[in-house]
């Protein structure tokens, strides 16, 4: 049966300059350097735990892993995370699609963010021009050579644009070895280069903000930054030049590299800031993925894993140190906190605005 679909050629889509922001990147950046805001509460002893288990662990070479929502690059908080990623405090950073965007968007222009309310219901939100076109290019290219996501954007953003290969190149990689595993990457380059008229060569994307970038700042650190999308969850679907079997090639290779750092977890932390569903869902089948490799290697399962889940949630009502709700407990349905509960090792909740959270951390790490 063939069902109706939308001609996605013909989506039009308008330059990010007539675009109305809601945030400027250089007015909201946190400065690392500042003395960060008090942490209240309990909040504060659960800060000194978190910074304790991120010290041990780099003490015996564990992972610590930083899993972050979009929220913590809207709001400012990247410069953050990049002092931790230059600090030497982080080995892993992954995000999800929305969290590429704003990332991209602040180095690009300095500017993100629109109003959901103002331009969906006249077909404007999300239909962005360089937006779309420029990350999922960035993307296609990058997965005809095996490269991820994350690492695909690090470098866009870092060599200011990306470089396409000779069609003629192309054709003779697919034709002479049909059977490779990249392949199917490459016939997509090729037919996209054909389609839209692309020439090979390099093509130039200015990034004077990259400074604020974690997606810049671990591709030059070379700290792994995995994203894992959905597909339909972001704006860059939105754009005629979308294309989801390169987004699902490159995100495949970056939960690859996520699960091998969850290998590592043993002794590690693992941070989960603001993504309520993502972040729980990636984490819990690397996590078993992990484990089972292990097994089959005859090595321990992961042990003594500490998971600090960040968010600004009162977490049901409930004191998540008592286990996990009942059924009959609404708090038995929040993903962000049940997800975590379930992967053994020690796990704290920690209400509290991520800023003020990675802030502390980053200010104790730092005296010691």
């Amino acid at each position: 049966m063939t069902y109706e679909k939308i001609d996605a050629s013909q989506i039009r889509v308008r330059p990010l300059s007539k675009r109305k922001n809601l945030l400027e990147i250089a007015k909201i950046a946190a400065a690392p350097t500042d003395s960060p805001p008090p942490a209240a509460g309990p909040l504060a002893g659960q800060i000194d735990k978190l910074t304790r288990r991120i010290v041990e662990a780099k003490k015996r070479g564990a992972s610590v892993m930083l899993t972050y929502g979009a929220h913590l690059i809207k709001n400012g908080a990247g410069p953050l995370v990049n002092a931790l990623v230059e600090g030497g405090w982080v080995t892993h950073l992954a995000t999800h699609g929305a969290g590429v965007i704003h990332d991209w968007e602040f180095a690009h222009t300095g500017f993100t963010a629109e109003s959901v309310r103002e331009n969906a219901p006249v077909g404007r939100f999300g239909t962005w021009d360089e937006t779309g076109r420029w990350i999922n290019l960035a993307v296609i290219a990058a997965a005809a050579e095996g490269i991820g996501f994350g690492e695909a954007m690090g470098r866009f953003i870092c060599q200011d644009g990306l470089r396409l290969p000779e069609t003629d190149e192309l054709a003779r990689q697919i034709s002479e070895e049909p059977l490779a595993p990249l392949t199917a990457a490459r016939a997509d380059l090729l037919s996209v280069m054909k389609r839209f008229d692309l020439p090979p060569g390099q093509m130039s994307v200015e990034h004077p903000f990259r400074k604020y970038s974690p997606l810049a700042c671990a591709y030059d650190n070379g700290v792994p930054l995995t994203v894992h999308p959905g597909i339909g969850y972001d704006i860059f679907a939105n754009h005629p030049i979308f294309h989801g079997a390169a987004i699902g090639r490159a995100a495949a290779t970056d939960f690859h590299i996520f699960a091998q750092d969850v290998l590592n977890l043993t002794g590690g932390v693992y941070m989960s800031v603001g993504s309520a569903i993502m972040s729980p869902q990636v984490f819990e089948k690397a996590f078993s993925c992990a484990n089972n490799l292990l097994e089959g290697r005859s090595r321990p399962f992961i042990r003594d894993h500490y998971i600090a889940i960040v968010d600004i949630q009162n977490g049901g009502d409930w004191d998540w140190s008592a286990g996990e709700p009942p059924q009959g407990h609404p708090a038995y349905y929040l993903r962000f906190c049940k997800s975590f509960y379930r992967m053994g090792g020690v796990v704290d909740y920690l209400c509290g605005d991520n800023r003020v959270v990675l802030a502390n951390v980053l200010a104790r790490l730092r005296s010691g």
